[in-house]
């Protein structure tokens, strides 16, 4: 009996400890030329497999291949945290010190709980909705925001950090890795999006609405103008602003941005350079209806500032990171208080908009609409 394609991907996906285990156990496999080329060759017998278990159906889309081969990397990443929390061991000794070092850091251990938990989950939902016709888009919207960030993050802050003076060859799979997300994530925004149906006239009734007189809107706006700010300060704090303010924020409350590892730094000026247009974007589409594409950029966002947040935030208090880099235990409660309402803005917003889309659908003509009344 043939199994579901999704049961394929997750079985698949449960041999990356399998194969983890014998490496480290093996000596001649781990030669770091040795470690890249089989871990191409694992990811190229998971593509083809994930293809044999659809064979049989007429047409698939290639977004099921992807989340297949994202789905066995996710394995490998909550396999890297349970070594390092301590939960489990043998499996990733030869991979950090031959592979990628960086993952044994606080921010490697972050995000692999995040990339092992949150993005597993996701792939596995999107697997079984892509091969049995169900909607996927919205929930790989997020996925892809939040996969994006994470490899960005993680090149950059690679490169430019301590570990970038001795780049070993197993880095190098994260650029396909990236590219991969930037792919699904093009192919994703030319699918159409799941509207609901909504009354011409009650969309004309919505839109004619000012920001005050909804309350809801009013409150995300207001959160995504704090955003705003508490976005440029700390991108101006990174950046060594010279500032009285700046200086006792990053010495008193978050020292782990001048960590040398260079990912709480790169993770900033993303937020700077990528995640403040959003934010600001938003802010306009907020006040103005028709803007269908907050439906999609606000799932974009709230993957992305929740992956940042998580990693950034959990380095922050995590062990492995030196404890003069970590939030003070005076300011603790604030630093916490203050990043969680951050994460949550982008995260109501894109609840919000998911939930009720009437403000933002393109308005009817009233020709239009009146002709539609007549005829019904």
């Amino acid at each position: 009996m043939d199994l579901p394609p999704e049961i394929s991907v997750f079985i698949l996906s449960l041999t990356a400890p399998f194969i983890l285990y014998t490496i480290n156990h093996v000596s001649f496999l781990q030669d770091p030329q040795v470690i890249l080329a089989i871990g191409i060759m694992v990811l190229t017998t998971i593509f083809l497999l994930a293809n044999l278990s659809v064979k049989s159906k007429q047409s698939t889309d290639p977004l099921f291949y992807v989340f297949a081969v994202f789905s066995f990397t996710s394995v490998v990443s909550i396999t890297n945290a349970l070594q390092h929390t301590g939960l489990i061991k043998g499996f990733m000794d030869f991979y950090i010190s031959k592979g990628e070092p960086y993952l044994s850091t606080a921010h490697g251990i972050m995000m692999s709980y995040w990339d092992g938990v949150v993005h597993y989950g996701l792939l596995l939902i999107m697997a079984h909705h892509t091969t049995a016709g169900k909607p996927f888009r919205s929930l790989a919207l997020v996925w892809a925001g939040s996969m994006i960030a994470s490899q960005i993050v993680l090149i950059t802050g690679v490169v430019v950090g301590k570990y970038g003076k001795n780049l070993l060859p197993a880095f190098w799979r994260n650029a396909p890795s990236l590219v991969l997300s930037v792919w699904a994530a093009a192919k994703l925004f030319n699918k159409p999006r799941e509207l609901s149906i909504i009354p011409a006239d009650k969309v004309e009734v919505e839109q004619k609405k000012t920001l005050l007189s909804r309350p809801t809107d009013l409150l995300l706006t207001l959160g995504l103008i704090g955003s705003i700010i508490f976005t440029a300060f700390r991108g101006f704090v990174v950046l060594e602003c010279s500032l009285d303010f700046c200086f006792t924020y990053i010495f008193q409350y978050e020292p782990y941005m001048k960590e040398s590892v260079g990912f709480p730094k790169v993770t900033m000026l993303v937020f700077l350079f990528y995640v403040l247009p959003l934010l600001t974007a938003c802010v306009y589409g907020l006040y103005t209806p028709g803007c269908t594409w907050m439906l999609d950029w606000t799932l974009v966002l709230a993957g992305a500032v929740a992956q940042m947040q998580w990693t950034h935030l959990g380095a922050s208090v995590h062990s492995r990171t030196p404890f003069t880099y970590r939030i003070p235990r005076d300011e603790w409660r604030q630093v916490v208080t203050l990043n969680l309402l951050y994460t949550a803005v982008p995260v109501l917003l894109a609840v919000r908009c998911y939930m009720d889309q009437t403000f933002f659908m393109k308005s009817v003509p009233q020709e239009q609409a009146s002709n539609g009344k007549k005829k019904n």
